[in-house]
């Protein structure tokens, strides 16, 4: 299920974009990157969000500064730990 949402934005926006479709493009997956970021969705949501893979919206959100996976000093000792 999904819900659509119409935001307003400067006209400024489409100076550095060709057109209002590429800032559309843009926000959409500045939107999901941001909501994958702070753990609301998961990768597949977010790239499903932005009308991308999810294997290419992780590429993009790396290149953006984003980890795929963030996990905290504890979780990542646990990852390393061997059962023997």
């Amino acid at each position: 299920m999904s819900t659509t949402l119409n935001i307003e934005f400067p006209a400024t926006l489409t100076l550095h974009a060709k057109s209002s479709a590429a800032v559309a493009e843009r926000s959409k997956f500045l939107l999901a990157l941001k909501y994958f970021e702070l753990g609301e969705i998961s990768s597949g949501q977010a790239a499903a969000m932005c009308c991308m893979g999810r294997v290419a919206f992780l590429a993009e959100a790396a290149r953006c500064g984003v980890p795929a996976v963030d996990l905290n000093d504890e979780e990542l000792a646990a990852e390393f730990q061997s059962d023997g």
